[in-house]
């Protein structure tokens, strides 16, 4: 719900109903130049320019050159629009329509649907910019979100009202993992999803809506997309739209949410976009020089309320595979649980393709996970730490070369390298392997029973693949 601090720093002064009227006095692409004579509109207010006699486009005030010219992006393409062109302003922040009528709809930015549905009725326009949640509102918990992915579960356990985010280069399964996720979640939730699709190719949007459908979850899922043809100016702010809606469906109607970010990356490349666009001088790397606060904009309004919970799994693209780069470091920072995905052990044919050692969880602690699977866990990684350094020595000299504690290690390390590997629902079409949800009781169990050598007589392959340890046994 609103507050008086929301409609004080994003609402003009105009009068209910009035409206001020501009002209555009430059267009350069996207950015548009407005000058007003009465009612100089605030920033992010939403102003309509005429495009054509019947057709007007949205733009968004980003800057105050004087007293009466502002300086806008478009999130429509302006093609056609042209200087002394019309402009009006109702005195209205960029807004977005919330309310039950988006469940099971995708929407732009505007909140258009582009499902070939009908406009949705009885919603509620809401402010895209909006302050987070007061640290007096905000809960915490030590409660683990299961997700039935085995090497999540064990290694990098999620938090009920935390962030995670699927960190990863080009084609090493990111999308795959979120939509996995959402597959064995949305099923198990009690509230509702909100899927914010941002930069998103058309085609992914088409496979995510027909699995929803497929499944039956559509009427609880909510998907507000800014896709890749969009102009900048839409796809940076589409992750706050959608963060809005999920917003009114924590607070005002009280329901936990699952918030689902595809990408984040495209997030901060559509800022530097905007940036570039608006002139401002570049950062490290090119960034735009608002970096951090565009990262922290969203990401902070990402929290459990006294209202209700929010849970959010991101995929977060990394370029050229540089976990340096600005962009990535600057995500981190807001992050609760990060799974890496690597491309090594990707072309090793291992799925998903989890850096288990570069992957990690601030729920990862004897009090929150309990001291088994913490003493499992780290048991784990210190096996897979050991393996990965006497990797160099088996490609040079050999595995005979090894003592024979190092080569026990070796052989239960492949072992569990392999447990961790699973089929997924959402590959079923393409592998033929049918998906499995693994309870994390099954997990635990699984990796104790490699650690412990009971599985040493296995052959590696055997453990390749599977749900639980327990399979091995029911198709032998």
């Amino acid at each position: 719900m609103s507050t008086d601090r929301e409609r004080n720093e994003f609402q003009g002064d105009l009068p209910r109903g009035a409206v001020s009227q501009g002209v555009v006095s430059a267009v350069r692409g996207t950015v548009i130049d407005m000058v007003f004579q009465n009612g100089l509109p605030t920033l992010f207010a939403s102003l309509r320019c005429e495009l054509a006699p019947d057709r007007w486009i949205t733009a968004v005030v980003q800057a105050h050159l004087d007293r009466s010219t502002v300086r806008t992006i478009a999130i429509e393409p302006t093609r056609g629009l042209r200087r002394g062109s019309r402009v009006e302003w109702d005195g209205q922040p960029l807004s977005v329509p919330t309310g039950q009528a988006l469940l099971g709809r995708v929407i732009d930015l505007q909140g258009r649907p582009i499902d070939a549905g009908p406009e949705a009725v009885d919603t509620i326009l809401k402010p895209v910019h909006r302050a987070p949640p007061a640290a007096a509102q905000r809960t915490t918990s030590t409660e683990i979100y299961p997700t039935g992915i085995k090497v999540i579960d064990l290694l990098c356990p999620f938090l009920s009202g935390g962030r995670a985010a699927v960190f990863g280069g080009a084609g090493v399964g990111k999308t795959i993992v979120l939509t996995e996720f959402i597959h064995n979640m949305v099923e198990r939730l009690k509230g509702v999803a909100v899927f914010a699709g941002i930069g998103e190719r058309s085609r992914e949007g088409l496979e995510l809506w027909d699995e929803m459908k497929r499944r039956g979850v559509l009427d609880r899922t909510a998907m507000v997309f800014g896709q890749m043809k969009e102009p900048p100016g839409a796809r940076f702010f589409v992750g706050l739209a959608a963060m809005t809606v999920a917003e009114y469906f924590r607070d005002d109607q009280r329901k936990d949410v699952l918030l689902v970010i595809d990408n984040l990356y495209r997030h901060v490349q559509a800022g530097m976009e905007v940036s570039g666009l608006l002139g401002r001088m570049p950062s490290r790397v090119g960034y735009q020089p608002t970096l951090a606060n565009d990262i922290a904009a969203l990401e902070e309004r990402i929290t459990a309320t006294d209202r209700a919970g929010m849970v959010s799994l991101q995929a977060i693209y990394v370029p050229a595979d540089d976990y340096a780069d600005p962009a990535i470091t600057h995500a981190f920072w807001h992050i609760d649980a990060a799974l890496v995905l690597s491309r090594d052990v990707a072309a090793q044919g291992l799925y998903p393709a989890v850096d288990p050692l570069a992957s990690s969880s601030k729920a990862m602690d004897p009090g929150v996970v309990g001291d088994r699977h913490y003493q499992v866990a780290q048991e784990v990684r210190r096996v897979l730490s050991r393996y990965d350094e006497l990797r160099d020595i088996i490609s040079m000299l050999g595995i005979d070369e090894l003592t024979a504690d190092d080569r026990l290690v070796v052989s239960r390390a492949r072992r569990l390298r392999n447990f961790l590997t699973q089929p997924f629902f959402v590959t079923e079409s393409f592998t033929g392997t049918p998906g499995c949800y693994v309870p994390l009781v099954d997990t635990i169990a699984g990796a104790e029973a490699i650690l412990a050598g009971d599985c040493d007589a296995l052959a590696e392959d055997q453990l390749f693949m599977i749900g639980a340890l327990k399979e091995i046994a029911t198709h032998a």
